[in-house]
């Protein structure tokens, strides 16, 4: 027994020296056959680098200096037609030598000594494009690229490439485009036992950054930082490029865990960053500070969505937020949202806005607890089914002290300062001192009534927001790619013109939703009150302000002795009231365009019993201008204020005339119906025109005009149909 086992023991120490023999003869081979190997793969290199990415590499030199160690020299890539990318003068690389012969390449050491990356974009021609550019390949089935693959593989590719050890001299990074420029010096850089430091001299010496931390490239950890001596991180690049002034103290990365499950690669790390600023004017007029920040983000990658989990958890200063973000890439484009703060402190919460954002808020004192949800889902191929849904609930929410604005001003008489670009209006008084000031019970129920179909028909009974009118904007704002619809409510308005200025960005539209929230959920103002402000403030045409004003403009009459047609008008107007004047012809009656409006608005209101069924356009043909400015609107020719009603900017100073056509469409899309005109030609005879009908609004007084200025202003408000009928239904 005891011979049979030293038997096995000696068998296996034959096999075991004849492997090791093997492998040293294997060894010596490959030894001996490495140069010519290598030179091989360097011309595969460059072959492919041409064919695949027009890239010229050029290598001065290439050899082993030790078993598993190649040092290079020289080394330049220059995209075709394009500056020089990069140059290297010294760069020496060791592999691992067993992941290597399981056949992975993992980096031991590199050591690299003066070199310089330059990139360069100007005239729209970027040196570095080839990296957006896909790869030509005649192999390529019509799959979908699994996104979940891609992810795993880019980041374990990374990473293995992140050298165990490295030693790094003088290499120089600049960027240069048509109006920005950057240069950025490593004079060292190094790894060594997983602890990474850097020295890195911006701008000549305008700044000194240094980039440390743990880095564990083979075990997927990374915990870096990034911070500067003395003086905060800048990025100039950004303000001249972008627009946007951007600095921070320091900002941490932190890569904890990769791993694969089931369909998804699932990403866990951190993110922080102190006394970070920026500056957009389309965020705030103002520097944005927050003092600390961090995210704990669980990305999850699948076949064909990127996601950030809801195990997410956002820190801003005292407050926690899970957030929940998924984008699906098809088959069809899915955006998901979701945000919830839970329970927290309301005293929490405003502490920790950030400095620069909500004036109105700064030093306020508050008791109870506030919980904010959000809910927002929209697939691109259905966008009038969007979702979205926004609640912040209160429990025993209390306001112990106004910070900078007393929101409970409008329940006294106040100074209103009205804002405009070119030429600032006086201010004035809204309450009884002042002549103009109109109490609500002195403003005709018809006026109110048309107004507030017009603005907001469930002012009296919403809390200062409709979630529908909001869906309804996002969609029409989706499917047109730009911000063309708004869902303001009468309280909204409010808010805005007596609280903010007109410097439109996102912290103003915030602070004004924060507003009305907190005016309107507790109880700070009643809905009477709050409408007979809005009636006193509300602008009506240039420098006219107000129901008293404008009544007395337009009509020669105070607001109680305003009609259901004069009421209409003035509620016509208000989504661009300086284009009020031109609505007239010269004789004082109304531009045909909008009867249309007044049958929508009139048929409305009789619908919600607000007004009497009405044929003949609810007072549309007894509406008249004041004598006295009907010579303005007589002095202006068809033709331009057709150029007029193409304008819509109610702060460029202009005098722009609102289209009634696309008023019709606001409230076709608005309250889901059509306007109740007959179709059929309809020839009407007036004092001093005749009129030729073509339902939804649109018409043409024939009078005074020759044939061809006819078949013109047909076209004309043919094309507007066409582009009416599309945007009503854009499947069709």
């Amino acid at each position: 027994m005891q011979l049979t086992k030293h038997k096995y023991i000696r068998i296996a120490g034959i096999v075991i020296v004849l492997l090791v023999i093997l492998i040293l003869i294997g060894g010596y081979i490959a030894y001996s056959k490495r140069e010519a190997i290598l030179e091989k793969e360097l011309a595969k290199t460059e072959l492919k680098a041409k064919k695949d990415y027009n890239l010229n590499i050029t290598i001065g030199s290439a050899s082993f200096t030790g078993l598993s160690t190649v040092a290079f020299s020289d080394i330049t890539i220059i995209p075709d037609g394009r500056d020089s990318l990069l140059k290297i003068d010294k760069l020496s690389i060791t592999v691992k030598l067993m992941p290597l012969i399981l056949g992975e390449v993992k980096l031991s050491d590199v050591v690299l000594e003066t070199g310089h990356l330059n990139l360069t974009d100007s005239d729209k021609v970027k040196n570095f494009d080839f990296l957006f550019r896909k790869k030509k390949d005649s192999t390529a089935t019509t799959s979908k690229t699994n996104l979940a693959d891609l992810a795993n593989n880019l980041i374990n590719q990374f990473l293995y490439k992140i050298p165990d050890n490295l030693d790094l001299k003088n290499f120089l990074i600049t960027f240069k485009g048509d109006s920005s420029s950057i240069k950025m010096l490593t004079t060292t850089a190094s790894i060594q036992n997983g602890i990474l430091t850097s020295n890195i001299i911006v701008d000549g010496g305008a700044a000194t950054w240094h980039f440390v931390g743990k880095m564990h490239p083979s075990d997927k950890e990374i915990d870096v930082k990034l911070y500067a001596d003395g003086k905060k991180i800048e990025l100039p690049v950004l303000e001249n490029k972008f627009k946007t002034k951007f600095s921070f103290d320091t900002v941490s990365t932190r890569l904890a865990k990769v791993k694969r499950a089931g369909d998804e690669t699932q990403i866990y790390g951190s993110w922080s960053v102190s006394n970070l600023l920026i500056n957009n004017p389309r965020l705030s007029e103002n520097d944005i500070i927050v003092p600390s920040a961090s995210i704990n983000a669980n990305v999850f990658v699948g076949p064909n969505y990127i996601s950030l989990d809801s195990s997410s958890v956002i820190h801003i200063k005292n407050i926690a937020a899970n957030p929940y973000i998924k984008y699906t890439l098809s088959p069809v484009k899915i955006y998901e949202l979701k945000l919830n703060t839970g329970w927290i402190n309301a005293q929490d919460l405003f502490n920790s806005c950030p400095t620069g954002l909500f004036q109105t808020f700064q030093g306020i004192q508050v008791a109870g607890k506030l919980n904010y949800s959000l809910n927002f889902y929209l697939n691109a191929s259905d966008p009038d089914d969007v979702q979205f849904n926004s609640q912040l609930n209160k429990q025993n929410f209390k306001i112990l002290k106004f910070g900078k604005t007393d929101l409970t001003k409008l329940n006294r008489p106040f100074l209103q300062q009205p804002y405009e670009v070119k030429s600032q209006p006086s201010p004035f008084i809204v309450g009884p001192q002042n002549p103009d000031f109109t109490p609500l019970s002195d403003i005709p129920v018809d006026t109110r009534n048309a107004v507030m179909t017009s603005e907001d028909p469930s002012f009296y009974t919403n809390n200062g927001f409709v979630e529908e009118s909001i869906r309804k904007s996002i969609a029409t704002d989706f499917k047109k790619k730009k911000f063309s619809r708004g869902g303001s409510t009468i309280s909204m308005q409010l808010i805005r013109n007596t609280f903010l200025d007109r410097n439109k960005n996102l912290a103003r539209k915030v602070e004004e939703i924060l507003i009305v929230w907190m005016i309107e959920n507790n109880n700070l103002m009643s809905k009477d009150r709050m409408l007979e402000v809005y009636f006193n403030i509300v602008e009506f045409g240039y420098h006219i302000y107000g129901i008293g004003p404008a009544a007395r403009y337009y009509f020669g009459k105070t607001p109680s002795q305003l009609t259901l047609g004069e009421s209409i008008y003035l509620a016509s107007i208000l989504p661009n009231p300086k284009a009020g004047l031109y609505a007239f012809q010269p004789d004082g009656t109304l531009r045909p365009g909008l009867h249309g409006y007044f049958n929508l608005i009139g048929n409305l209101m009789a619908g919600h019993g607000k007004a009497q069924r009405d044929s003949n356009a609810y007072g549309f043909y007894d509406v008249r201008l004041k004598e006295s400015l009907r010579r303005g609107v007589a002095n202006i020719d068809t033709a331009k204020i057709d150029s007029l009603m193409q304008q819509n900017d109610e702060d460029n100073g202009a005098v722009p005339v609102i289209e009634p056509e696309k008023k019709l469409t606001f409230f076709q899309r608005l309250f889901g119906k059509k306007d109740t005109t007959d179709n059929k030609k309809v020839v009407k005879k007036e004092k001093h025109s005749t009129v030729v009908d073509y339902g939804n609004g649109i018409q043409i007084d024939t009078a005074g005009k020759t044939k061809k200025e006819i078949r013109q202003e047909k076209r004309a408000l043919k094309q507007q149909q066409k582009e009416l009928d599309k945007e009503n239904n854009p499947g069709g």
